[in-house]
């Protein structure tokens, strides 16, 4: 008896799908969506925004031709069946492990991946600006973008959509409606305006009857035209939710059900013919395919992997209860000074899980805000907050807050507004990647004048810093901490005033001095057990504090200090290093100094043991630099 093999199986290329009929279509859905559950319960990664786009990734590579239009996924964590589908199943197995396929699109990894991502709110931009080169070198490419998952609360979505009907260029937006930003709006009536909308003889009349009207005379084209146009768009805002888009210069389509595969390929197929802006709704299911995860899309949007491929229940590891998260200390030591203080407000941008301000939401709900994937404007919202007395905490991660940079310098800083940034997920992430790392915040908020700037090295010390910030500091306050466990052993769940600008000695010694910021101490302190055991004999301080910079300690330190060693988990270039570097210089201090942090480069993606050792952050690297600085033997 012959083997049988999947559908999947016969896929080398997009080109393979185009001989497929509707039925095969629906059988590789199923082989996809299968395929992606093993996947996910063995290697972890983004889960659920994938299920919900199986039809509708497989539909776009039936319709389109990948090798010359152009695809842009936002975000891009909902790209792995795309990446299924383009000549990477075979090593869909390495996604997100160091040395393999990345967790989003990227543009170096497949000529299938139109543009990089890993950011919300991207993709429209990026295909009005593939869409106005193709239009000025001539070519006849379809370029598309697909949006959802809570992107379209994006300012820059709508930034680029407004600029789009202005272009007038050929793109297809497709709105990946899963109830999680924007609700649907099915029935009857919709999918009978989705027919006619989308019927090939409705539009050859349009276009036939707008032809007609521009050969009379001009004034009298014009009123008809107009007549024309509030004709249909009264239809169209009396029966659909697209009055919007269309006010903004995109024709609107749909809302049609994403796991309709004829639906979706019939409507990709008309939108071929449509040579202008247009935007086609598709309502699909979070998860879809995966009972757990369409139950509890939330949580399901990602998965470290370990979960039974049925009920998805995850194995349970033997062993002693993990230490709690710095984001999990952050967030219980906010509702604790918050039930305390009715001033205290909360803001996220899209992440109270990620920040576990949902523990905020849940015990103070009228005073917790998520403002939606709004960088720019959660800290506006915040300095609004502070102008009118209030003790706003905005918590969001260090990679996305770059995007709020602008609103930290003019609307927080220059008007000295007590707003406190909780920045999460500071330094390497791991598997995530170079979109995810927060390699930058203490190099671009270095600069702003006003801001306070900390990192705890441990639990308690963020506890400690919260407080600090909430009542001790006037004026902009930045707290920095990573993704991941505190070692748990610190944690005496009381509060400290810390003193502004002040740092702490961790351990005496006689030879180099180590100063490090943040969970680096951990690091510093293994280091210096191994220099240790050889005979060197290291000083670490815990600086606490970037900015103000306690230069009275530095100054202590290298009065008798012949080697200072900066230790930070950012990009070498703005941060600790470079702040002690300028200090060293203008006091004219003579010691020698050594800055250790992240390259100046972007990071790959990987489990944090080995993005520490290609960046030479472990512990055996840092003593290895230190023993070489200080005796001489640098490389």
């Amino acid at each position: 008896m012959a083997e049988s093999h999947s559908l999947l199986d016969s896929i080398h290329s997009p080109r393979d799908l185009k001989k497929f009929s509707i039925l095969q279509l629906e059988t590789l859905a199923n082989e996809c969506r299968q395929e992606l559950i093993n996947l996910i319960s063995l290697n972890g990664g983004h889960f659920a925004s994938s299920l919900g786009v199986t039809e509708l990734s497989i539909a776009l590579h039936h319709v389109y031709n990948t090798e010359k239009d152009r695809i842009v996924w936002d975000v891009g964590h909902q790209a792995y069946i795309h990446k299924m589908l383009t000549g990477r199943r075979d090593r869909m197995h390495t996604n997100r492990k160091y040395g393999g396929l990345a967790g989003f699109p990227k543009i170096h990894e497949s000529p299938h991946d139109a543009f990089g991502t890993g950011h919300a709110s991207t993709s429209i931009s990026a295909a009005a600006g593939m869409a106005a080169a193709r239009d000025l070198k001539g070519g006849n490419e379809k370029v598309i973008a697909v949006i959802g998952d809570g992107s379209m609360t994006g300012g820059m979505a709508f930034e680029a959509m407004n600029h789009l009907g202005e272009l007038k260029s050929d793109v297809l937006v497709i709105l990946n409606d899963n109830q999680m930003a924007i609700s649907p709006s099915t029935g009857g009536l919709k999918t009978h305006l989705v027919n006619f909308t989308l019927n090939k003889t409705y539009n050859k009349a349009r276009r036939l009857l707008w032809e007609s009207m521009s050969m009379m005379n001009n004034e009298l084209a014009e009123r008809a035209k107009t007549s024309l146009r509030r004709l249909e768009d009264g239809m169209k805002a009396a029966l659909t939710p697209g009055a919007f888009f269309e006010a903004l210069g995109l024709r609107y389509f749909g809302p049609i059900d994403g796991h309709n595969m004829g639906q979706l390929v019939r409507a990709l197929r008309e939108m071929q013919d449509l040579p202008h802006p247009k935007l086609l709704h598709v309502i699909t299911t979070k998860g879809k395919g995966f009972p757990p995860a369409e139950e509890n899309q939330s949580d399901w949007h990602a998965h470290n992997g370990g979960f039974d491929t049925v009920t998805g229940i995850t194995a349970k590891k033997e062993g002693p209860s993990a230490p709690p998260k710095y984001q999990e200390v952050f967030g219980e030591a906010l509702v604790e000074m918050a039930l305390k203080d009715p001033a205290i407000t909360a803001i996220t941008a899209a992440m109270p899980t990620g920040t576990s301000l949902d523990m905020f939401a849940s015990t103070i709900p009228d005073r917790f805000y998520d403002v939606g994937i709004a960088e720019g404007h959660a800290v506006t919202f915040a300095a609004g907050q502070a102008l009118e007395g209030l003790k706003p905490v905005c918590a969001i991660y260090s990679t996305f807050l770059q995007r709020g940079l602008d609103q930290i310098i003019h609307d927080v800083a220059l008007q000295n507004l007590h707003v406190v940034f909780a920045i999460d997920r500071a330094g390497l992430v791991g598997e995530d990647g170079p979109t995810h790392h927060g390699a930058f915040d203490l190099s671009y908020l270095h600069a702003v004048p006003g801001l306070t700037i900390m990192a705890p090295s441990d639990g308690q010390e963020l506890r400690d810093m919260l407080h600090t910030a909430l009542y001790h500091i006037d004026g902009p306050v930045a707290i920095r901490y990573p993704r991941g466990g505190t070692n748990g052993d610190d944690m005496r769940k009381n509060f400290t005033a810390l003193e502004p600008g002040k740092g702490r000695m961790l351990k005496e010694g006689t030879g180099p001095v180590i100063l490090t910021l943040g969970t680096m101490a951990a690091t510093a302190a293994e280091a210096g057990r191994m220099l240790e055991n050889e005979g060197i004999s290291v000083e670490i301080a815990d600086m606490r504090f970037l900015k103000p910079l306690d230069t009275a300690l530095i100054d202590r330190l290298a009065a008798s200090a012949t080697h200072i060693v900066t230790l930070e988990e950012n990009s070498i270039i703005g941060g600790l290093g470079s702040a002690v570097a300028d200090h060293l210089c203008e006091a004219s201090k003579k010691t020698r100094l050594l800055r250790i942090g992240l390259p100046d480069a972007f990071v790959t993606h990987g489990s944090m043991k080995d993005l520490y050792r290609e960046t030479g952050l472990d512990a055996p690297a840092v003593a290895e630099k230190i023993r070489r600085f200080y005796t001489g033997k640098e490389s």
